[in-house]
């Protein structure tokens, strides 16, 4: 299941970079109109790791920067620039930004969507949704997140806004039986797809990490195979403590993909590139405002060409 990349699309990413770019690229620009020194490179190092692309990522590229200079001095900025556009590409296609494609007679695709509170979850999640239903695919929400009654409400919300069906149980229920619940419809039901929401949890509070194990296992029963994606959903603006919450879900479910939100509330839009090589976890979402349609498949191509695109 991959959705196009449309021109709205890429006018709402670059929309919602503008701050990265402004802070990124536009100083990268000036940056490399000066003479290419040892100073110069220092605060291209230092421009690299204040945008969050991480340490090792800002040392590989300066060092690379370093290596052009060197073997032909005559380099222009727009070598410079090609050359970081290019390797950062190189980087963040390394991993397949798709979801998981599965044969017919193993639907519906199972969704679980996991993330700390505030992170936007249950939001992405009915983005997702509608997502969904636009590309025709008949799509079930599962409200697991039973610990919150304003998180079932919240769900059922978006869910009749996105025309999708939802299953629901009762406040304080069992989180594991709802998600075992909504699966389950979703094969009696026919549909293609199925999210299912969890309550947002403490990545440092193990008892709740236990019990999305659990979550996960229901699924699998219900479903006989799945859930066949695990979606993160972090905060951009949380920069490198991002990757810390990743790693803790990541020990007690494995998570296959990412979904960044609030990205246009942050210069540091590089912490896609500090995560995914941190974490060899692909970005596969990325929020680009509040509206049910600010959510738009991960394409490496057209978020790099935005980093380094006049305003």
């Amino acid at each position: 299941m991959v959705f196009q990349f449309f021109k709205s699309s890429y006018a709402k990413v670059k929309s919602a970079l503008s701050r990265t770019r402004s802070f990124f690229g536009e100083t990268l620009g000036h940056l490399f109109q000066r003479p290419i020194n040892e100073e110069t490179l220092e605060q291209l190092e230092k421009l690299l790791y204040e945008a969050d692309f991480g340490v090792k990522t800002a040392q590989e590229l300066t060092e690379k920067i370093r290596k052009l200079h060197r073997t032909n001095p005559s380099s222009q900025t727009g070598d410079y620039l090609k050359l970081l556009r290019d390797d950062l590409t190189t980087i963040l296609t390394q991993y397949p930004s798709e979801l998981v494609s599965i044969p017919q007679e193993q639907l519906p695709l199972v969704i679980l969507v996991v993330g700390v509170n505030g992170n936007g979850k249950t939001t992405t999640l009915a983005k997702l949704a509608n997502m969904f239903h636009l590309s025709g695919k008949k799509t079930l929400v599962g409200a697991a997140d039973t610990f919150r009654a304003a998180a079932i409400e919240q769900l059922d919300t978006w869910a009749k806004r996105a025309n999708v069906d939802i299953v629901k149980g009762m406040p304080n229920s069992d989180p594991a039986a709802v998600a075992f619940d909504a699966v389950y419809a979703g094969k009696s039901r026919g549909c293609d797809v199925v999210l299912v929401d969890t309550a947002g949890r403490l990545h440092n509070k193990i008892p709740l990490m236990q019990e999305l194990a659990k979550i996960c296992r229901s699924c699998q029963k219900a479903s006989g195979s799945g859930p066949h994606e695990t979606l993160l959903v972090l905060d951009a603006t949380t920069g490198q403590n991002a990757i810390e919450q990743a790693k803790q879900f990541h020990k007690f479910t494995p998570i296959t993909g990412l979904v960044l939100t609030k990205l246009d509330g942050t210069a540091k839009g590089g912490i896609i590139v500090a995560i995914q090589r941190e974490l060899a976890i692909p970005v596969k979402f990325i929020g680009t405002g509040e509206g049910l349609d600010d959510l738009q498949p991960f394409d490496a191509k057209s978020f790099v060409d935005n980093l380094f695109e006049a305003n």
